[in-house]
């Protein structure tokens, strides 16, 4: 079967057209075949992401096919993300460590990370950073990473996640700005006051989760689902958060496809919801003036959330 494929190219190219052709999901860091099919093929090689061109047509060694194409065969045998099979995920420019103890690494936040939060955070003086539901740290660590002079806490209620966080501060290099929290979303960050807060939380609905693609099946159901309407953690973010920003600080939180309940639940509170590159993502941003403000209304909301 492989003694047709040669090169480089020619088993990204095998790849993309057996994952095509099986009907698999994509979403975990990639949304098609072609690039899923790169970062495994590269990979199994121990060639770096960004790879010239110009050695595409580098052949492969007997060995090297064996490798490939037992990890091209997983994938669609087991439908496992790739970030899985190959250990390694890319979020902001950087490279993280990934497996089953935290989701694949992803989220439109990495395009405001990479922006500089800009123009939302421009003349805003950032000292004090918190990722809360922070699952792997790829979000608090970009934010540390593309951010020298900030602090950043990262904080989680898996034992897991926490675990896999720490490794992924140490992969990065950045301990010595970066502490990883056990907590319960604030529970465990008592008087501690940020300048930003960002979560990506659960936010996917009973009936969503039921329907999900097998790929989903591998990541931890308590990294994804929030309750009927998604929002059981968006919610208490939004009623606790006030208590753990400073003055002039800021929210920014991811609720995807719940952006319509959360909307249609708080209809009074001025959300900025933050266009991307490929457009709007279900990502908002608060000023702690907002939720002050508006902080009956959220509590009564958030009242009775698990």
């Amino acid at each position: 079967m492989t003694s047709e494929l040669a090169t480089i190219i020619d088993f990204i190219r095998y790849g993309a057209s057996r994952f095509g052709a099986a009907g698999l999901t994509f979403g975990h860091s990639y949304d098609n075949a072609l690039d899923e099919a790169t970062h495994l093929v590269l990979h199994a090689l121990h060639l770096p992401h960004d790879l010239s061109p110009a050695y595409g047509p580098a052949r492969l060694t007997a060995d090297e096919k064996r490798v490939v194409i037992d990890l091209i065969e997983r994938r669609i045998a087991e439908h496992r993300p790739v970030a899985y099979l190959t250990g390694e995920a890319w979020f902001a420019g950087l490279k993280f460590k990934s497996d089953t103890r935290a989701l694949v690494p992803r989220s439109p936040i990495a395009e405001l990370i990479q922006g500089g939060f800009s123009p939302w955070l421009d003349e805003r003086p950032i000292e004090r950073a918190l990722d809360l539901c922070t699952g792997s740290g790829c979000i608090g660590i970009a934010m540390a990473a593309h951010n020298p002079e900030w602090q950043v806490d990262l904080a989680d209620i898996s034992d897991d996640a926490l675990a896999l966080a720490r490794e992924n501060v140490e992969f990065q290099d950045v301990g010595e700005r970066v502490q990883v929290i056990k907590s319960d979303l604030f529970a465990g960050l008592d008087g501690r006051r940020y300048d930003l807060i960002v979560s990506n939380p659960p936010y996917v609905t009973e009936q969503e989760f039921a329907a999900l693609p097998p790929e989903y099946s591998h990541e931890p159901k308590l990294g994804l689902t929030a309750g009927e309407d998604g929002l059981d953690f968006a919610l208490r973010i939004l009623a606790a958060a006030p208590d753990h920003l400073t003055d002039d600080g800021v929210l920014i939180v991811e609720v995807g496809e719940s952006e319509r309940a959360l909307v249609e639940r708080l209809p009074q509170v001025p959300f900025s919801w933050i266009e991307f590159n490929v457009g709007q993502m279900g990502v908002f941003l608060l000023d702690r003036r907002d939720l002050v403000e508006h902080a009956d209304a959220i509590r009564a909301a958030a009242k009775g959330r698990a």
